[in-house]
């Protein structure tokens, strides 16, 4: 008798289904894998390059990473060459070993912000994987790689995106640790890494939402003896290894000065920036504050159009305290958590001085509960009540979508195309009261002004209107699956039409072309001086790569700087302007429209030459130009062409 193998032996059936179960699952993963991936790329590659990087924030931050580098200083930050030590350094650091690797750029520095979004896709698909099933990690991710908030604020420099990252890897960590009861070493360690980079990426906020949220989270579910297993003596040193070396260094090389009380790093890094923010009371009061009701309807719109699928995943978080024990199931703990984390982050900011983008720490939580809802809904039979809620949320989603594409096409209606090459100053209505906010340019649009974006508001009301119709025939045929790619695709053009309003944009907000302009006609020992905050005009010296100076700028990014007495001679008074503006020395002055009178107060008219105008901002000299230094193909430093 032919003896066969083990290898040759016939499957049973059971086993033949269960392979063919594995196989089609991995197959499954795959394709979800691969959209994810193509996703990213398609919505945040084309951004790599433009548009320009914007003044304020923007090439503030980004200055600083290239001086780090220039000045082979690697802990004390500085800005035009004056000290600049309110910001956690990690995304200065990641900035800056992009520029070593990939050279200055737009690209490289935006780079560094493409790749925290895919962080932040990633650690959403970790969490939700581990605690709600496979389908939910990749909505998650999908909702993160999709969501207007995440991709608006990936648009300048600045690290909220990877707050928002750290912060859900924190929450894994935590709750890893304590489905095994054992709050593992790998568990415990985790968290204290993960929150030592939150410290070193914002400051005390990434050390402030875990702990708030898991003090909370302990105390409903009267668990505080978890705290004993935590490991926390280990885990704090682990943490202090990561976090304190740079705060010790910077501490040490930035002490209290003699110009004014308690002015040392500890001071504004810790009192300044952290607590008197928060209070409202910070020095300077550069920065305004979000109204409360916007602050909390932000963070849905933030997530549009996936936050319509929280409102049924609500209905899933064990809100009544007689639920709140040990022996409570992984997913309701896994849903309690996550609602306490975003409440947490809102409620936090809610009684403290509030950017728009504030509450994005808050969006990977509205991001999980949504996705977790997103996959018992797929995974239901038809008749459920799951699948109900899936088609009845999909009508007020489409009402609210068909609505933003009638603004669409009706501002596309009424204002007329303009010409190309258009300025658009010239159809701008200049509110500079409202800069104190990250969207507060949006106020500058008028009705004309629209004639310019004609093609993304085509895209948008299409966009809008054809996705959320197809999402609604796919539920109600019984497809969530085919519903949610509709809505994915939709997002993709959505997001296209921002890209390509940014760009239309971008001169009101950048001044790069100016800083061409400039560097067509510089010479060494010429001066560039910008005429109030340094922030107005920071991307020409990022651009030319010049040092620049500021009259009338020395109370905002300079302010706690220029309290050094190494502090170089940056901040101009009026009268010393007047002088070197009627010497021979060559000077450009870059001011905005509105804020010019009082800087050019007092000079001969007939020593105004126009260097460039673009947007509200124009750069005068105080010598006829003459012929231009370098030709019109020339390219400046740091990717200005």
């Amino acid at each position: 008798m032919e003896i066969k193998s083990e290898e040759e032996k016939p499957l049973s059936a059971a086993t033949a289904e269960t392979v063919a179960a594995q196989t089609k699952a991995k197959r499954k993963r795959k394709i979800r894998l691969a959209i994810l991936l193509a996703v990213w790329l398609i919505v945040y590659l084309p951004g790599l390059f433009h548009p320009a990087l914007m003044d304020d924030a923007d090439s503030v931050h980004a200055e600083s990473a290239k001086e780090m580098i220039l000045r082979h200083d690697w802990v004390d930050l500085y800005v035009d060459g004056v000290r600049y030590l309110q910001k956690a350094p990690l995304m200065y650091w990641m900035t800056a070993t992009s520029y070593e690797i990939f050279g200055i750029s737009e690209a490289s520095t935006r780079l560094v912000l493409m790749i925290s979004v895919l962080g932040l896709m990633i650690s959403g698909w970790v969490f939700a994987r581990r605690f709600f099933g496979e389908d939910a990690a990749f909505y998650a991710a999908l909702i993160l790689a999709t969501a207007p908030g995440i991709y608006l604020y990936s648009r300048f420099l600045i690290p909220d995106v990877l707050v928002a990252m750290w912060t859900t890897f924190s929450f894994y960590f935590f709750l890893v640790g304590y489905e095994k009861r054992d709050a593992s070493l790998y568990a415990c360690w985790g968290l204290a890494i993960v929150t030592a980079l939150n410290v070193l990426t914002n400051s005390l906020i990434g050390l402030v939402f875990p702990g708030l949220t898991i003090l909370a989270f302990l105390a409903m579910m009267h668990d505080w003896g978890y705290l004993k297993k935590m490991r926390l003596f280990s885990s704090f040193i682990v943490f202090f290894v990561i976090a304190a070396p740079w705060h010790i260094l910077a501490a040490i090389r930035n002490p209290a000065q003699p110009t004014g009380p308690e002015k040392g790093f500890l001071w504004d890094y810790f009192i300044n920036e952290q607590f008197l923010r928060y209070l409202n009371k910070r020095i300077p009061h550069d920065y305004g504050k979000v109204p409360l009701g916007v602050f909390w309807a932000e963070l849905l719109i933030w997530v549009v159009p996936w936050c319509i699928f929280l409102f049924p995943a609500l209905r899933e978080i064990p809100w009544r305290p007689h639920s709140w024990r040990k022996d409570m199931d992984p997913r309701s703990r896994a849903f309690l958590l996550v609602a306490l984390w975003g409440l947490v982050v809102m409620a936090f900011f809610s009684f403290s001085s509030r950017q728009e983008y504030y509450s994005l720490p808050a969006v990977p939580a509205v991001a999980l509960l949504a996705a977790a809802w997103m996959e018992r809904e797929e995974l239901s039979p038809q008749r459920s009540v799951e699948r109900l809620w899936g088609k009845w949320m999909s009508v007020p989603l489409t009402l609210f979508a068909l609505a933003g594409a009638g603004v669409a096409f009706a501002l596309f209606a009424l204002s007329k195309p303009f010409p190309p090459g258009t300025d658009i100053d010239k159809v701008l209505t200049v509110h500079p009261g409202r800069y104190k906010l990250s969207l507060g340019h949006l106020h500058d649009l008028t009705l004309a002004s629209f004639g310019l974006f004609h093609t993304p508001l085509m895209v948008m009301g299409i966009a809008l209107s054809a996705g959320t119709l197809l999402a609604l025939f796919w539920r109600w045929r019984g497809s969530p699956w085919k519903s949610n790619m509709a809505l994915t695709v939709m997002m993709v053009l959505a997001l296209f039409a921002v890209h390509r309003g940014l760009d239309i944009f971008s001169p009101e907000i950048s001044s790069k072309r100016l800083a061409v302009d400039i560097e067509r006609y510089y010479k060494p020992g010429d001066e560039i001086v910008i005429n109030g905050h340094y922030a107005f005009g920071s991307t020409l010296n990022f651009y030319t790569g010049h040092h620049v100076d500021v009259v009338f700028g020395g109370t905002n990014d300079f302010w706690f700087g220029s309290l050094f007495p190494d502090v170089p001679h940056v901040i101009w008074t009026k009268k010393f302007f007047d002088s070197q503006w009627n010497s021979s020395r060559r000077v450009f002055l870059f001011t905005q429209d509105f804020d010019r009178e009082r800087i050019l107060a007092g000079l001969n008219p007939q020593t105004l030459h126009v260097v460039g105008h673009e947007g509200d901002k124009v750069v005068y000299t105080n010598h006829p130009l003459g012929p231009p230094v370098h030709g019109p193909n020339y390219v400046p430093p740091n990717g200005a062409s």
